[in-house]
């Protein structure tokens, strides 16, 4: 199985989605499982997983109601506040939808130290208590206090989303690096090889801009521990849907076959539990 785990859906709100900035007008507009569907068949994928992009439970229920809609929608990562006293309440009405394999906040937009917050890895651990997974945004100077939440919380399988935002324009990769390095050394967490096309240069970007941060991250993690997301429709930015595709698959090349049946697919069925 072909699996693509990372995709965003929306209706577009220029209020709600305030992020999507005027530079980012090809996004100001609906994206929906019908505009993915094309996508996904002529790539061959047969499943994603709907990440969500806005900090509510309304975005969860939004997720969940696509995803029991559209049957390639194989897992939801959703959004609850972690440091709610009734966060154990939050979830139960959550508790027999079987599409809801994690949760995200977007960190990258809290202050550096958020998630190694003593709150904040107790609402982690919980989620962890449920069976449910946690997909880390971050930049790359957040990559300590990451390491701090992952080594708290052995029993939670974690995803780092878009190889934790390396500095592929300016190409001085050492410190994010460093900190990859030690996150990978923790084996509860996987390496999600996605978003990087629109963290190099949106027009003009090439495999050897790419190739790099891709290098590291096999290093750390092996190829065991690597997830292909497209990060559809932000990727747009930077590429096409196929584009996104080709650039891992040509980097992908140097791997085995049974290591690229893993990255697409394999390694994300393992870390969300994906059922088929």
């Amino acid at each position: 199985m072909r699996v693509d785990a990372h995709q965003h859906y929306w209706r577009f709100d220029p209020v709600r989605d305030q992020w999507i900035t005027p530079e980012m007008s090809v996004l100001r507009r609906d994206f929906l499982p019908g505009d993915a569907a094309p996508l996904l068949a002529a790539a061959q994928i047969d499943g994603v997983v709907a990440v969500q992009a806005d900090q509510s439970e309304v975005e969860t229920d939004f997720l969940l109601s696509l995803a029991a809609q559209h049957d390639f929608i194989r897992g939801v990562v959703g959004w609850v506040d972690l440091r709610a006293p009734d966060l154990t309440d939050r979830l139960a009405c959550w508790r027999d939808n079987r599409a809801l394999k994690g949760f995200r906040h977007i960190a990258q937009g809290e202050p550096d130290d958020f998630l190694s917050r003593g709150d904040v890895v107790a609402g982690v651990a919980q989620l962890g208590r449920h069976g449910y997974s946690y997909d880390i945004l971050i930049y790359p100077r957040q990559l300590a206090a990451a390491e701090q939440l992952v080594a708290r919380c052995p029993e939670v399988r974690f995803i780092i989303d878009h190889c934790a935002k390396p500095p592929i324009v300016s190409g001085e990769l050492a410190r994010w690096q460093r900190g990859i390095r030690r996150l990978a050394n923790h084996r509860n967490v996987y390496c999600k090889l996605s978003g990087l096309v629109t963290e190099a240069s949106w027009i003009g970007w090439s495999d050897d801009d790419i190739f790099p941060a891709l290098h590291v991250a096999a290093e750390a993690f092996g190829p065991e521990r690597l997830i292909f997301g497209s990060d559809w429709p932000v990727c747009l930015l930077a590429a096409d849907y196929l584009g996104v595709i080709g650039v891992i698959e040509r980097w992908a090349t140097r791997l085995t076959a049974a290591e690229r049946d893993l990255l697409f697919g394999g390694t994300a069925q393992q870390a969300y539990q994906l059922e088929w």
